[in-house]
């Protein structure tokens, strides 16, 4: 069985984010911490890489491009509240 770039892209991406879920349930991660979110975010990257350019499933696909997008909000906002919070006297 070969492996191109785009499979180790998927395997890792689905690593990330099981590894994100994981730690967030051992209370080593917060949830809206930017570390998780950008694991969520690179994951699903990775996954999305994978099923472009390998086998595509829509499903997975429109999944993904959800998880991307949450994990964006996620990042934007927590950024936005840092910033808030650094400006208040």
């Amino acid at each position: 069985m070969n492996f191109f770039w785009y499979d180790w892209a998927g395997y890792i991406g689905v690593a990330l984010v099981l590894l994100a879920f994981f730690l967030l349930q051992e209370r080593k991660l917060q949830g809206s911490g930017l570390v998780y979110q950008l694991m969520n975010v690179l994951g699903a990257i990775g996954v999305m890489l994978s099923l472009a350019f390998g086998s595509f499933n829509l499903s997975a696909f429109v999944m993904q491009v959800a998880w991307l997008l949450i994990g964006s909000y996620g990042i934007v906002r927590g950024i936005k509240r840092r910033r808030g919070t650094r400006e208040l006297p």
